[in-house]
């Protein structure tokens, strides 16, 4: 194996058993030595590819957080209607977080702690820039509520978080017919209601 293919190998090592050992004993919880040893690497080699815990935790939220938006915007066209660009989006989001749950449940712990640093989430956001683009369209054409994106983030596509996680426990089993309904509220708390006349 080229020894480039092998660097590569151990940080995508590194970043798995980063994100594995975050979901399964939170940030605080998780040393660069137990880290190593899931990688099966010295824990001096974690030095190599990170100057620190902070930056491996904030390199692996980039980084899930770009597989999350690739995903999320991959079939999504920004010519269509605003109604059927958010529903593309949503349905793909959805699929991503019942699909790559690990990945998912690590992002939802990036998004309730302050352990990630502003840049990182600053970087993370810009992975966003196509949902947030068209939520702006949404509000000039005067179909989604003129409020901050980060409301809308919040009614729309957090829910997503609580139905996933709801899932992973057994609680709650999502099928085709609660994901459209998911999809649904998700869609109605966002968009502008016509008023009566």
């Amino acid at each position: 194996m080229a020894p480039l293919q092998k660097s590569i190998d151990k940080r995508k090592t590194l970043i798995k058993a980063t994100i594995e050992l975050v979901n399964n004993n939170g940030f605080h919880a998780t040393s660069m030595s137990k880290i190593a040893k899931m990688a099966k690497v010295s824990p001096a080699t974690i030095y190599l590819y990170f100057k620190n815990k902070q930056d491996l935790v904030n390199q692996t939220y980039i980084e899930v957080k770009s597989l999350y938006t690739d995903y999320a915007f991959k079939t999504y066209d920004a010519n269509v209607p605003v109604e059927e660009g958010f529903e593309t989006i949503w349905k793909r989001i959805a699929d991503f977080k019942l699909k790559e749950c690990e990945n998912a449940m690590f992002l939802a712990q990036c998004d309730n702690t302050p352990i990630i640093d502003e840049p990182s989430r600053q970087a993370g956001i810009k992975h966003l820039q196509p949902l947030l683009d068209l939520w702006e369209r949404g509000k000039r054409e005067g179909i989604i509520k003129p409020i901050s994106d980060y409301l809308l983030y919040a009614y729309a596509i957090n829910p997503l978080s609580f139905l996933m996680m709801a899932q992973k426990r057994g609680a709650f089993q999502l099928d085709e017919i609660h994901i459209e309904q998911a999809y649904q509220a998700a869609w109605d708390s966002i968009k502008v209601i016509p008023s009566k006349s």
